[in-house]
């Protein structure tokens, strides 16, 4: 970001100060600090002195000389890993931050996972809607002779929940006691850019899926 340019770290050839996955160690003159909330938080001569005639802007993204980036990350033995932004994060009614970005890339590595969604503002926990992969499901449904005529009569099918069940419960052993999916609920059909659950980017439209899936919502935690 211009904000805290040129830049706040890399990876390097130094051995130890690179891995796939993060963004390498901060610059010797920079420091780097993880909010209470996730935020990425930097301090340093990088940092920008304010937001032109705009104090306001300035006393906002800039507190006690930390600099607020918006990404949510972490340090893993010293270096930066960026998650997600601090607009997608979200607080549970136990206190407790959770970011969904995180937990949803982790959980489409499931074959069964085409598109996900984690809910669960001011809520006890978190919890999912989950959209198939179709075409993997069709198959397996297939070689284990479950017999349906829709895509939403394929997902109301006793064998198909219990499958979905036991990957989100070998993925919730890999996440914290608060970002583990209590419950989740399957949806019958893809998100698309024409139906208007996903940007052209294929990022996930949350208000729009929020409104529409209300009820389904609603249900996970009633």
């Amino acid at each position: 970001m211009t904000e805290s340019s040129p830049v706040i770290a890399v990876n390097t050839f130094i051995k130890d100060e690179h891995k796939i996955g993060t963004v390498g160690p901060p610059l010797e003159n920079v420091q780097v600090k993880i909010s209470e909330a996730g935020e990425i938080l930097v301090k340093g001569p990088l940092v920008m002195k304010g937001y032109f005639k705009n104090p306001e802007m300035t006393a906002e993204a800039i507190v006690d000389g930390w600099l607020h980036t918006g990404d949510v990350g972490v340090l893993e033995n010293g270096l930066l890993k960026i998650t997600g932004r601090v607009k997608e994060i979200f607080k549970t009614s136990m206190g407790k931050y959770i970011s969904p970005v995180l937990l949803e890339n982790k959980i489409k590595e499931s074959p069964f996972v085409d598109q996900i969604m984690v809910v669960g503002e001011n809520q006890k926990f978190a919890a999912a809607l989950l959209v198939p992969d179709f075409e993997h499901l069709r198959s397996w449904c297939k070689i284990k002779d479950i017999g349906y005529t829709t895509n939403r009569e394929m997902i109301s099918d006793k064998e198909v929940k219990a499958r979905y069940n036991k990957e989100i419960d070998c993925f919730n052993k890999q996440f914290g006691d608060t970002e583990k999916i209590k419950k989740w609920a399957l949806i019958d059909h893809e998100w698309t850019i024409d139906s208007g659950e996903i940007t052209a980017n294929l990022k996930v439209k949350r208000r729009h899926i929020h409104k529409k899936y209300e009820r389904v919502i609603a249900g996970l935690f009633g």
